[in-house]
């Protein structure tokens, strides 16, 4: 069982890293800077139950250098192996996140998470929150790299809401479903629809 698992965190990571790598880091890019619009992410097959989108984000931002806090949903023996043979990200608590993965219910309390300080506003986590579907629907955001408005499924309003009032502190967020993603940057402001 030991040596299965083993050689599943083998597997899954990106068949040509270098491209696939300069696609995924794109997708993340041009979702940060259009906030709302949803991106195709390929190339990773991650352990269940992280998405391929997510699986992606990880194997394109996270290093040795970046701790990964996985929530309960995502806690999971082959998944902690894979992220540690295709990043080398070290695995820790809430507080001490770079990146968070998760879904909404299992990243919860946000508090835990790093907000940044005023001298270093960067010095804040990025959660990555699988969702069951996403679509151009619900919330309405304006902001930064939005022209009017734009709309997301979102798993609620009032969490983003108040993060954009810490702004400029605050935690930016990628939404993932399946190969999709979408990013909620701290800058976006977030309305019920």
């Amino acid at each position: 069982m030991q040596t299965d698992r083993m050689s599943g965190s083998l597997s899954g990571g990106f068949a040509d890293p270098a491209r696939d790598a300069a696609r995924a880091f794109r997708a993340v890019l041009e979702a940060m800077a259009r906030p709302g619009t949803i991106h195709a992410m390929a190339g990773a097959l991650p352990p269940g139950p992280c998405s391929p989108a997510a699986g992606a984000v990880l194997l394109t931002l996270a290093d040795r250098t970046t701790p990964v806090h996985l929530a309960p949903s995502h806690d999971r023996p082959e998944l902690r192996d894979w992220i540690a043979f295709h990043t080398g990200a070290p695995i820790v608590a809430a507080e001490g996140a770079t990146f968070a993965l998760g879904d909404w219910p299992g990243l919860q309390p946000l508090d835990r998470f790093a907000v940044g300080l005023p001298d270093y506003p960067d010095r804040s986590a990025t959660l990555i929150v699988e969702m069951p579907a996403l679509e151009p629907a619900g919330a309405r955001l304006t902001g930064p790299g939005i022209r009017d408005a734009a709309w997301l499924s979102l798993p609620e309003v009032a969490a983003f809401a108040a993060n954009r009032a810490l702004f400029p502190l605050g935690f930016d967020t990628i939404l993932t479903a399946g190969d999709r993603l979408a990013a909620l940057p701290r800058t976006t402001r977030v309305e019920a629809a």
